[in-house]
C-alpha cells in the first residue's frame, strides 16, 4: 500500500485535483488512456492489490511523470473498468 500512496501523493503534489475539480471527499481523479478520460474513484481502491498491480504495470511501461498533472494511467479503458468494477463488488 505504501507504493500506491506514494504515487498518489506525488500526483497530487503536481496538481490540486481535490480542490479544483469537484472531487468528492474520499475520492480522487485519474485519467485513463490516450484520450485521458477522467474517472473519479474512491481512495479505498489504493489498498487493493489488483489496483496496485495496475499502477505498477502502468509505471513500468509508461511512467507517471505527465506535464498536464493528475494521475494518468495509460492503459486501455476496458482494462481499467474491469479492475475497478471488480473492486466495486468487494
Amino acid at each position: 500500500m505504501n507504493y500506491a500512496k506514494e504515487v498518489f501523493r506525488s500526483s497530487l503534489s503536481r496538481s490540486k485535483l481535490n480542490s479544483a475539480s469537484n472531487v468528492p471527499k474520499g475520492h480522487f481523479a485519474v485519467y485513463i488512456g490516450d484520450n485521458r478520460r477522467r474517472f473519479v474513484i474512491p481512495i479505498s481502491f489504493l489498498k487493493h492489490s489488483s489496483f496496485q498491480a495496475l499502477l505498477s504495470r502502468a509505471e513500468e511501461e509508461f511512467g507517471f511523470d505527465h506535464p498536464m498533472g493528475g494521475l494518468t494511467i495509460p492503459c486501455h479503458e476496458d482494462t481499467f473498468i474491469t479492475v475497478t468494477s471488480q473492486l466495486n463488488c468487494l
